[in-house]
């Protein structure tokens, strides 16, 4: 048997960075998640932005009743991403959620774990990411049912937008709706857009809508936003990465707009 070497302490503890990366944005997503975190790797992350993500339990079929059953677990969820440690921005990715428990309410769960953290929704993104692109007449595509879809219409009109058309796709399982293909979007979306609207807006995280922007572009002739575009668009812009990214849809080009 071969004699362990002694082994050394370093007499110089090595200087430290202030933070591993510059900025960091958390993310709270449901358990049965698919599409946030790919979604946020690709638009967000980079060697100067930092994606730290916690799961929340979540149990299908989603209506309203077991959307709402998640405003609990915010807290604990948004105080397991670096522990005693600030954020940038956070994110609770979960479009009908954000509906039915209200923007308010999930910025007071989150903030009591990270007190005064930026909170996002992906309605309230999508609202700030509408409003860039001048749209005042949407139209809204979900996969939900109409159950889960009637808040999400109260919700847009109630911020002074007029709805000139919604679809919504029937789905109950959020683990089936990100399996629609983004070409299979395009196409929804073309069918979804009324011709007198200024902008369509694509609902849901769990729908891989974010990669096929630039293709729901070009195939309506106006500007697109969805529910994960838009909210990392919102969280770019508050950890001042200003880059256009216009591979991801017009609204990655502009400024975030003062409330």
């Amino acid at each position: 048997m071969k004699l362990l070497p002694e082994i050394k302490v370093y007499q110089k503890r090595p200087a430290l960075d202030a933070r591993p990366l510059e900025r960091r944005v958390g993310l709270i997503i449901l358990a049965t998640d698919h599409t946030s975190e790919p979604d946020f790797r690709r638009m967000v992350a980079s060697e100067r932005i930092g994606v730290y993500v916690a799961r929340i339990p979540y149990a299908n079929p989603t209506t309203p009743e077991n959307l709402r059953k998640m405003q609990p677990a915010l807290t604990a969820g948004a105080a397991l991403i670096l522990p005693d440690e600030p954020l940038d921005a956070i994110c609770y990715s979960c479009t009908s959620a954000s509906v039915v428990i209200g923007d308010a309410e999930i910025e007071a769960a989150v903030q009591a774990a990270k007190p005064g953290v930026p909170v996002v929704t992906p309605p309230m993104a999508g609202v700030r990411g509408l409003r860039a692109l001048g749209a005042r007449k949407i139209s809204i595509l979900t996969p939900y049912t109409v159950e889960t879809s009637r808040p999400m219409a109260a919700y847009f009109a109630a911020q002074g937008f007029d709805i000139a058309s919604f679809t919504c796709l029937g789905f109950e399982d959020d683990r089936e709706m990100a399996r629609i293909a983004p070409a299979k979007l395009v196409d929804l979306a073309r069918e979804a857009t009324e011709a007198s609207a200024d902008a369509l807006f694509v609902s849901c995280t769990a729908l891989r809508a974010a990669i096929a922007v630039t293709g729901i572009e070009k195939a309506i002739g106006r500007p697109v936003v969805t529910s994960n575009q838009a909210t990392a668009w919102n969280c770019l812009r508050l950890c001042g990465d200003d880059a256009q990214r216009p591979e991801f849809g017009r609204l990655m080009t502009l400024p975030l707009p003062r409330d």
